[in-house]
């Protein structure tokens, strides 16, 4: 195919030239209704570009095969057999995956790190989750993708489990072995869905991880605005192999995902592809150098350690680590994540990505330079600098790996759609909860509904809370309270 195409952006481009007297969505009409104030901030090319897909871009049969086309040069870009766009965020695509593999009361292999959209997956679909442990670094604090060994043991036990799903890259970096885990999978004549979200630019330069098509995986699932150039909530899926009918894959998307997608957001996938075609390995090239830069000017500031494969990579830990993900250990500094992020926001303008009790992050893209660099490098070491103004910091109670697993007593979607009450967090231990209990970022659930909590777990949120840590899914934001199951 001709991979210099853009059949989405082609056709707005039709479109301009051309335009419709529209009788349709949308009512501001081109823009034409728009609030000027709303144009100053937004600009008017965002209203001229967000038109019908259907009946606008093309017409009322699609004849014109636009979106059809886009997916298609996407699939060959990156070698699958089929790719579908969303435009609701993998969050939405997960979901449609695990239902193309698994249904109500079925079985699934689920990494225990996975996102929150994947709980809530099995939330709606009423999927019954065998859970997965990952591999813990009890040194460190952190959760690394499970290994093949792990879905294997799980896989023996429960033999009529529907699939597997796995998530690698972790918003940390690191990576599961796909190809041995895919393996595990297609010796039972299971399929594989990789959340992928943080991966949408691991095909397109082989200094990165391999990514998930190329390991096996019979669905990817992948956020372009995460480190693409697409907007927020692009997502696609890839789809290859026959142990997933790819009708069917679209049938989920259909159940789940909007009547109404936005132009916009099909555009810039387009758009992407087409640049990561053209200039990916250039691009790339020049960005993986950068942040290999980055990391040794970082790990030269005092009281600060950048993880790298040393750290991460190593039998029992993550299979690999994708670079552009610079994790930063800021414990000898004696101050936390949270509160660091918080004063490199306040003082240097500068918004960070994951933090937690003792790291930061700072994600690396094409759309970095040496510029972006420099002002990260400034920031950081004024950090450094300013430590004593960070300190004490609130102490957060971090228990041992064992101790942070709960179990699993009942579906997710029983207790979360069950009888339920909100009782004190004193008098929370023991009970079955009936919400995600989510740190965000990264947004991987401390608990989950259907989970028994214990003390461990309600002093590690509690304690995080008052130092800083975000919870948004809860109730009561305060966390004073939480929600669970009304058992008899």
């Amino acid at each position: 195919m001709d991979q210099s195409q853009a059949p989405v952006l082609e056709g707005l481009a039709a479109f301009h030239a051309n335009p419709l007297t529209a009788f349709t969505p949308p009512g501001h009409k081109q823009g034409r209704g728009a609030d000027p104030r709303v144009l100053e901030t937004l600009g008017t090319g965002v209203f001229r570009a967000d038109v019908l897909a259907t009946g606008g871009l093309d017409d009322r049969l699609d004849t014109r095969g636009i979106l059809q086309h886009a997916q298609e040069l996407m699939a060959e870009a990156v070698g699958a057999d089929h790719t579908f766009f969303s435009t609701c965020g993998s969050s939405l695509s997960v979901k449609a995956a695990m239902l193309a593999v698994a249904g109500p009361h079925e079985t699934l292999l689920v990494g225990r790190d996975v996102h929150k959209s994947v709980v809530a997956g099995l939330i709606v679909a009423g999927i019954r989750p065998l859970w997965v442990d990952p591999q813990w670094d009890a040194d460190l604090h952190l959760a690394h993708p499970p290994t093949a060994g792990s879905f294997k043991a799980v896989f023996d036990e429960h033999p009529d489990a529907r699939g597997a799903l796995v998530t690698s890259p972790t918003p940390y970096g690191t990576c599961a072995d796909l190809e041995a885990v895919a393996r595990v999978c297609h010796d039972r004549g299971k399929p594989l869905i990789v959340d992928e979200a943080w991966g949408a630019h691991l095909p397109f330069h082989p200094r990165l991880p391999r990514w998930a098509m190329d390991a096996g995986a019979d669905v990817c699932v992948t956020s372009v605005h995460k480190m693409g150039s697409a907007l927020e909530q692009s997502s696609v899926f890839h789809l290859q192999g026959d142990l997933i009918d790819p009708a069917v894959l679209k049938q989920r998307e259909d159940l789940l995902g909007t009547t109404s997608p936005s132009t916009l957001i099909y555009a810039a996938l387009d758009g992407w592809r087409r640049q990561m075609v053209q200039h990916g390995r250039a691009l790339y090239d020049r960005t993986l150098d950068l942040a290999d830069t980055t990391r040794a000017r970082i790990e030269a500031l005092e009281g600060l350690h950048v993880h790298g494969r040393d750290d991460f990579c190593a039998p029992g830990l993550a299979a690999d680590l994708d670079p552009l993900q610079v994790i930063v250990d800021i414990s000898a500094l004696g101050t936390t994540g949270y509160r660091a992020a918080d004063w490199l926001r306040s003082h240097h303008q500068i918004t960070l990505h994951v933090c937690d009790h003792r790291r930061v992050s700072a994600q690396l893209t094409h759309a970095d330079d040496t510029t972006t660099a420099d002002t990260l490098i400034r920031a950081l070491t004024e950090l450094a600098e300013s430590a004593p103004d960070l300190r004490p910091a609130p102490r957060i109670h971090i228990p041992a790996p064992g101790d942070l697993r709960l179990e699993q007593v009942m579906l997710p979607r029983d207790a979360f759609f069950g009888p339920t009450e909100q009782v004190p967090i004193e008098k929370a231990s023991g009970r079955i909860t009936a919400e995600m209990l989510t740190p965000y970022p990264p947004g991987i659930p401390a608990a989950l509904p259907g989970e028994r909590l214990n003390d461990d777990v309600i002093d590690y949120l509690r304690s995080g809370v008052d130092a800083g840590m975000l919870v948004p899914d809860s109730a009561d934001p305060e966390l004073a309270s939480l929600r669970v199951v009304v058992e008899t």
